[in-house]
């Protein structure tokens, strides 16, 4: 059984896994270079010194039985640990949120920079095209964010389209920030209107370096300032940051934003995955069970299940 997955998010890369385990090889096409989507970090010279932020997931947690198991073989790994400044029970990537994203995609066949554009069915087959790309499969997984996935399976599963269209994502910007003070503030801070949240980053486990601080707008706040520049939020968030905290503002060494426009989707009582026995076509997302970590993970252990039993 050939399998196609695309997408090498954590949905993708747990369906990959769990296929592995039953004695299928599926290969994996991603349009990113590298594994991260919202468990991303972004990288900074700052004066000379090489900086990090997760500006995307701040932290997971872990409820479910299997993905508490899942969780305890990455810390055994040394890929993920407890982040107490968050609760007890919060965990990250380390040294970086994608880091768990980077340790399964290392046991996976994944194609970096491969954009599957069109996905369609003949004589009984899949066939995935893009730019360089032409690959034939009998089975075939989609799983990339909600939006993304409206659109490539409108021909190929209209059906799947519709639902996965009928989803709507709240937008995030997110502020990266250097200070030239120390900050007097705990390690984590929920805001109250702008600001949803703030992190010192170089706080969570394994991290180096001078201090560093992500910030997240709220989901109205983003909405609202949707289309400006990243330089204006960049500085508009600080500000507010400052303002909520009742912190003394002090001068920004470095500064940047970036707009998830797509951050948090809002599935409602959807099942964990989506599959089509006739034309073995599976769809996986956080967006169909649960906006986080964990919803990815199961979602991607759902499709894979009804993959080896069909």
């Amino acid at each position: 059984m050939r399998v196609a997955i695309i997408g090498a998010g954590m949905a993708g890369l747990s369906c990959a896994q769990k296929l592995r385990g039953a004695g299928i090889e599926p290969v994996l096409f991603d349009k990113g270079r590298g594994p991260g989507g919202r468990m991303a970090t972004r990288r900074a010279e700052v004066e000379g010194e090489t900086l990090h932020f997760d500006h995307g997931t701040q932290f997971f947690s872990a409820s479910n039985s299997a993905f508490v198991a899942q969780v305890d073989s990455w810390q055994r790994a040394g890929v993920a640990d407890i982040w107490e400044a968050a609760g007890a029970h919060a965990f990250v990537g380390t040294p970086s949120m994608n880091a768990p994203l980077k340790a399964m995609a290392a046991t996976s066949d994944v194609r970096w920079a491969q954009r599957v554009e069109v996905i369609r069915r003949l004589d009984n087959k899949w066939h995935l095209s893009g730019e360089g790309l032409d690959h034939t499969c009998d089975v075939v997984v989609c799983a990339i964010p909600v939006e993304q996935a409206a659109v490539l399976l409108t021909d190929a599963a209209p059906d799947f389209a519709r639902f996965a269209g009928a989803v709507d994502s709240d937008p995030c910007w997110a502020a990266m920030a250097v200070f030239s003070e120390t900050l007097e503030l705990s390690d984590v801070t929920r805001g109250r209107d702008a600001v949803a949240w703030a992190s010192r980053n170089s706080s969570k486990p394994g991290r180096e370096g001078r201090e560093t601080w992500v910030i997240h707008g709220g989901e109205r706040w983003s909405r609202e300032h949707l289309e400006l520049s990243p330089e204006e939020v960049g500085t508009m968030l600080v500000e507010a940051f400052f303002a909520e905290t009742g912190i003394t503002p002090c001068e920004t060494v470095h500064l940047t934003a970036h707009r998830w426009r797509y951050s948090t989707p809002q599935p409602g009582k959807t099942p964990a995955s989506l599959w089509d026995a006739q034309t073995r076509l599976g769809v996986a997302g956080d967006w169909l069970i649960g906006p986080n970590v964990e919803g990815a993970w199961l979602s991607g252990q759902s499709v894979a299940a009804q993959i080896t039993s069909a």
